[in-house]
C-alpha cells in the first residue's frame, strides 16, 4: 500500500492506509490487543504489567516511544493470549487510574513494527503538540506552547 502525507496547520503527518473498514473491523472483532492510552511518560513497563495482568496472562507489552529520543511517550500496546483476557481488560481497567491518571483502553487490530513510535512532528504523539495546558505527568506543556 502506499503512504499518503497530509498537512494540518503546518504539521505533515504520514498516513499508512490500514485497509478498508470491513477487513479492518474483522481484524478488531478477533484480535487480542489493546491501545492504551494517556499513560503518564513515567508509567514503567511494569506498572502496566501489574494492571493489565489482574485480566489475564498477557503475551507482550510494546512500549510508545518518542521517535527521535526513544522515551516512553504516553500510550503502549497490550497483547494478551486470548481474546476474553483482553475483553475483561477492555470491561475492568478501561477508566481507572494509573499513575495517577485516567488511562483509556481501545481494540487494536494488531501491532506492526514501526507502530510504536509517535507520530508528532516532534517524535512524540500529535496530541501533545497541541496542548496549551501543563500536564507534568506528560512532559510539562504542549510542544508549540514551548516553542512560543
Amino acid at each position: 500500500m502506499q503512504n499518503f502525507w497530509c498537512s494540518l496547520n503546518g504539521i505533515h503527518i504520514n498516513i499508512i492506509p490500514q485497509g478498508d473498514n470491513e477487513e479492518q473491523e474483522k481484524l478488531l472483532k478477533k484480535s487480542c490487543t489493546l491501545y492504551v492510552g494517556n499513560l503518564s511518560f513515567y508509567t514503567t513497563e511494569e506498572q502496566i504489567y501489574e494492571l493489565f495482568s489482574k485480566s489475564g496472562d498477557i503475551k507482550k507489552i510494546i512500549m510508545g516511544l518518542d521517535k527521535m529520543k526513544k522515551t516512553a511517550c504516553g500510550f503502549c500496546f497490550v497483547e494478551y493470549y486470548s481474546r476474553a483476557d483482553a475483553e475483561n481488560a477492555m470491561r475492568y481497567i478501561n477508566g481507572t487510574r494509573l499513575d495517577d491518571r485516567i488511562i483509556r483502553t481501545d481494540w487494536d487490530a494488531g501491532f506492526k513494527e514501526g507502530r510504536q513510535y509517535g507520530r508528532g512532528r516532534s517524535g512524540g504523539q500529535v496530541r501533545d503538540e497541541y496542548r496549551q495546558d501543563y500536564d507534568a505527568g506528560r512532559g510539562g506543556y504542549g510542544k508549540l506552547a514551548q516553542n512560543q
